[in-house]
């Protein structure tokens, strides 16, 4: 459940998708891709492996805004789902992957 019980509704969420499309065409996200870095693990991989993260998900009320996306290898990005940032550490501290920057 979210702490601060704010759930945005179905259009909020087809608006923050769109602005995401609209981003991952955007000549700012293409030289995020081709740095080829994920942001959660420092993990290196090719740009066309490379998927697009919210740091605060949209279904968390986060927006597809430049300062909330990151490029995430598509394992991380699988296993952070919809967890906040404060809640994704949380995960990694429990399986004693604490701070994984930089490690893969």
């Amino acid at each position: 459940m979210d702490p601060y019980g704010f759930y945005p509704d179905e259009d909020d969420l087809k608006r923050e998708r769109a602005k995401a499309r609209d981003l991952r065409q955007s000549q700012w996200w293409k030289r995020r891709l081709a740095k080829g870095v994920c942001h959660y693990c420092g993990g290196r991989a090719a740009p066309a492996d490379l998927t697009m993260d919210h740091i605060v998900p949209i279904a968390r009320g986060g927006r597809s805004v430049k300062g909330n996306l990151v490029p995430a290898c598509k394992e991380c990005n699988n296993r952070k789902r919809e967890l906040l940032p404060m809640e994704w550490e949380e995960w990694l501290a429990a399986r004693g992957w604490a701070d994984r920057s930089g490690d893969k």
